[in-house]
Parts: C-alpha cells; structure tokens; sequence
C-alpha cells in the first residue's frame, strides 16, 4: 500500500498527514490489543470502553449526507514502512516534507484516537458496501512494542482522549444544523418577541447570571424547553435519533410553527410575562427575579418543569395550550411563597435550590387540576414535598 502523505513534527513525535478509505481501514486497522499493554486484562479493559457510541456514528454516516469526520490517529508498528520524499519546487521555495508512505502489508495499525470512528465506519461498510472508496483523513505516528515504546504511547492515548471537549450545549444551538430543535430554537431567538435581544441571555448553561436583570431565560434552558415541546409534536418519549440527521424542510417548519404559536400565546395569555414585555432597559426583569425569588417563570429551573406541566395537562384533559395559560395565570408562581419555598427558593438564604423537574411538575399540575392526577401519582409527590420540606408528619397535611 502506497499513500501520498505530509511528513511533519510536535514535540517528540514525527507524524505523517494523509488519508484512507473506509475499504483500507476495515482492512488494515485493527482494534487495540497488547500494543498498550502487556498484560492481557488491561488490554481487554481497553476494548471493554468501546461502548455502543460506535453505533451512532454508523447510523451518522448511513444517513448524513453531508458527513464528515475530524482525524484518525493511528499507530504503526513492524513490517517496513518507507517514507519516500518527493522534492518540490514551486516558486522560489523548495518543499521536502511531501512524499509516500510505503507499506509492504505486514505492519500493523491500531487507533490511538478515534477507536469509536473506526468501529462505526466497518460498521458501515457492512450495512452498505458501496462506500468502500470513502476517505477519512489520518494521522500515522510510529510505536514500539517495547516497555517504553508502550509508556509513549499510553501517554498519547490518554492525552488525545482526556483533553478532548465536548461540544458545548451553546455551540450545538448555535450551529448543529441536523438538530431540529437546535434549528427552531435559533428560530425564536431571531424572530420572537419574548427572546429578542437582551430578553435571552447566552451563557453556556442553564441559569442566568446574578447580575443580569434583563433577560427573560438563557438560550441553554429555551433549547430544553423547546425539547420537550418536539417530544409533544412527534409523540415520542425519547428523541435523540430523530435529532441526529436533518428532517424534512416540511417537518422543520411545521414544528417551527407549532412552537412560535406555543411561545406567542404564553407570551399573551401569561399575564405576568406580557407585563415584563411592556418593560425596557436593562432591568426590565427585576421585578420577577430579585432577591426575594420573583416568579417561577423568570428562573430557568422554574420554566423547564412549567414546559413539562403544560404539555402533559394538554395531553391529560385535551385542552389547548391557550385554554391551559389563560387558567395558569389563577396559580401561585411567587417563588418566596408555598410550596415553592424549600422546593425551588431557600428563602433563608434568598437562593434558588436544585430543581426536582419531576416534583416542580406534579404540583403545577396538582396547582392546576389535582383530578389530572391519580392516587399514586398525588401520594408519591406528597411524599416527595414532604422529603423536600423535611417534614416528619403525615404528607396529606401538607397540600
């Protein structure tokens, strides 16, 4: 096997750029097994942590068109491998570290990053041949089977794996263009009124900085929200896979439609929000989130499990979700008052505590119609109201 490559160094290590075809590496790349390791549980250990993620990567390259994958790095050790370098001139400069890679098939190659790629891509290939001539690109360093050669190359493996970061919530909002969600929630915050300039602020998570009295929620908790209203317009519990390659045009509006309809009417039909819509400035929210708590709705651990109420009222008693606002604005949402407080708000130390979605949703839903629930649901959430407020006595006194 002869490939054109780009010879280059960091640090200790020379490495070689170049590319491969899924064809050649369910060929010649095999998984790791005593390259790393001596002994044979450790290497076993190893391949134990290729988890079922290779899965998704298959099912990412059989229905993506647009896929793309960042570099293999791959380890090469025994046979003969040759670095033939081809001099080139162009201009006045002169380039020496272009040429071939020469395998003569006995070596052997085994990932130090991109195990999961590799599983995923043979995968593939099984499902559908004909994207042997595929190419990925790579990056070829050298091993050594000795104790040293190994230590090296343990060391590479877990610096690759260990520093490598996850893709942000913010960024997959801001630029995943498969994620539908991700697509509508952009959506919103370019076209809604209720998120419009300072009234959504743009942290990497969920909650909204101390300081900031404008916004209304974070782009972070909207996306979460806007998850659970996808979930209520497919019909669907779990919708991971729906989010992983680009739907329909006709799906992306019809769902973008369906939550611009469902954040128009809370922002109408909730009183207290289209009061804060009437404001300006920079502390336009101050009134519903300040030292004394505010208002359930203007904290984000207090809008997701809202979401989560109402969609679930809807699909209980039928109604509409303006039907389910204009009856909202009857509860009580001051975060300082019961049974927020201890729930949501530590009124002692005027803090909001970790939120229970699940609890937060219940009482809302209690709050609105206790008939939506049935026995066990109201026992166990009394139960759980109880545990929160450390209240040794009978749940049913409580509510």
């Amino acid at each position: 096997m002869k490939i054109p490559a780009i010879r280059g160094y960091i640090g200790n290590w020379i490495y070689y750029i170049s590319v491969l075809s899924f064809e050649d590496i369910s060929i010649y790349v095999k998984p790791v097994n005593q390259e790393l390791h001596q002994t044979t549980a450790l290497s076993d250990m190893i391949q134990r942590s290729i988890t079922d993620n290779y899965k998704k990567i298959t099912s990412y390259i059989l229905s993506q068109e647009e896929r793309f994958f960042n570099s293999l790095v791959l380890a090469v050790y025994d046979g003969d491998p040759q670095w033939v370098e081809v001099e080139l001139d162009y201009g006045d400069e002169e380039f020496f570290n272009i040429g071939f890679l020469d395998f003569n098939g006995d070596e052997k190659i085994f990932p130090i990053d991109g195990q999961h790629r590799v599983e995923g891509i043979k995968a593939a290939l099984k499902e559908k041949p004909e994207l042997c001539e595929e190419k990925v690109p790579v990056i070829f360093i050298g091993h050594r089977n000795t104790i040293e050669g190994m230590r090296k190359s343990r060391r590479l493996f877990s610096t690759l794996n260990r520093y490598a970061t996850p893709v942000s919530m913010r960024d997959i909002i801001a630029l995943d263009e498969d994620d539908i969600v991700a697509i509508v929630t952009r959506e919103l915050v370019e076209e809604c009124e209720l998120f419009k300039g300072d009234r959504i602020v743009y942290t990497a998570n969920k909650p909204i900085p101390e300081k900031n009295k404008a916004a209304f929620t974070s782009i972070v908790n909207l996306y979460k929200c806007n998850d659970e209203l996808y979930k209520c317009f497919i019909g669907k519990q779990s919708i991971a896979k729906y989010k992983r390659a680009r739907r329909s045009e006709e799906e992306i509006n019809q769902f973008s439609e369906f939550c611009f309809n469902y954040w128009n009417g809370f922002a109408s039909h909730i009183e207290v929000v289209s009061e804060y819509l009437k404001e300006s400035g920079n502390k336009q929210a101050i009134k519903w989130r300040n030292r004394d708590g505010g208002n359930l709705l203007f904290r984000p651990i207090g809008l997701l499990p809202f979401t989560m109420a109402v969609i679930e009222i809807k699909a209980r008693s039928g109604m509409d979700f303006l039907h389910i606002f204009k009856n909202m604005n009857a509860l009580g949402l001051i975060l300082r008052e019961n049974p927020w407080r201890q729930v949501l708000w530590n009124d002692i130390e005027q803090k909001m505590l970790t939120a229970d979605n699940k609890l937060v949703k219940s009482l809302l839903i209690y709050l609105f119609n206790r008939d939506l629930l049935n026995e066990n649901e109201i026992k166990i959430m009394k139960k759980s109201y109880a545990a929160k407020l450390s209240y040794d006595g009978d749940p049913n006194d409580l509510l």
